[in-house]
């Protein structure tokens, strides 16, 4: 039964994963924070970026506390009232990555020549058909995608071994888990809104409302886990087919019977 429900719950999250901010109607707002313990001379130990549609209109280096624009959005964004509430919320995200880090890294990270794991987070907020805005977390580290947050349900789901530690010590601290919430439910939809207007006014006047492009890693599922998912769905699927199936057949033979 057990893993029954895991075949359901991983058959609601698949989409997700694979889809989420593809759609060519809907449009969507994501934010990338990158965590880096150690990095290079010269190189910021933490930066956000946004996107919409998943195009960098803005990138944010939260150590220097220094704004670069990517595009005219991104120009248009750091004139309004909302970028300064929206800055404080930013810096709350990354200085708790930055302190859950040390407790969510894998024990036995061992890649030679790799040096230290590098954190990365992703929230995504985009409209449904039915007006209901929805949004998703991802962690992962250095690129694999590890851990996913359905603000919604608050549901918590491990896609990589890497996130083990990570899903263990998150989904029984409430404080973490009502962080993360409150950031995609009231902050990311609130400035879904507020950008909306004017990117939409931007995608009509111009062919590429964003001309900067992505510096960061992107965090990419493990192929062999996305094909267990797949089994376990298509197991899942199965059992309810023949379920209903028996079930049919039981209520057709006690009216026969009657």
């Amino acid at each position: 039964m057990g893993g029954f429900k895991t075949s359901l719950g991983f058959l609601v999250l698949l989409p997700i994963v694979l889809f989420s901010g593809t759609s060519s109607d809907a449009h969507s707002l994501s934010y990338n924070f990158t965590i880096d313990p150690q990095p290079r001379d010269g190189q910021p130990w933490c930066e956000v970026q946004g996107e919409v549609d998943q195009k960098v209109f803005l990138s944010y280096d939260c150590g220097r506390a220094k704004i670069k624009s990517m595009s005219p959005l991104g120009e248009e964004v750091k004139s309004m009232n909302a970028w300064e509430t929206q800055t404080d919320t930013l810096r709350d995200t990354v200085d708790l990555l930055k302190e859950q880090m040390p407790d969510v890294t894998p024990e036995n990270h061992t890649d030679k020549g790799s040096g230290p794991l590098t954190l990365q987070a992703r929230m995504t907020c985009w409209r449904e058909d039915n007006g209901h805005t929805s949004v998703t977390w991802q962690f992962g580290f250095n690129g694999q995608l590890c851990l996913l947050f359905d603000s919604d349900s608050g549901y918590w789901t491990m896609v990589h071994s890497k996130g083990r530690r990570m899903k263990e010590k998150w989904e029984n601290d409430r404080a973490v888990t009502e962080f993360f919430k409150k950031v995609s439910m009231a902050d990311c939809q609130r400035w879904y809104q507020d950008f909306l207007l004017s990117w939409e006014k931007m995608l009509k006047t111009t062919a590429s409302p964003t001309t900067g492009p992505s510096t960061m890693q992107p965090m990419a599922p493990d192929s062999s886990y996305i094909t267990w998912i797949v089994t376990e769905v298509l197991a899942g699927l199965v059992i309810i087919i023949v379920l209903a199936c028996i079930h049919y057949k039981k209520r057709r033979r006690c009216s026969q019977e009657a």
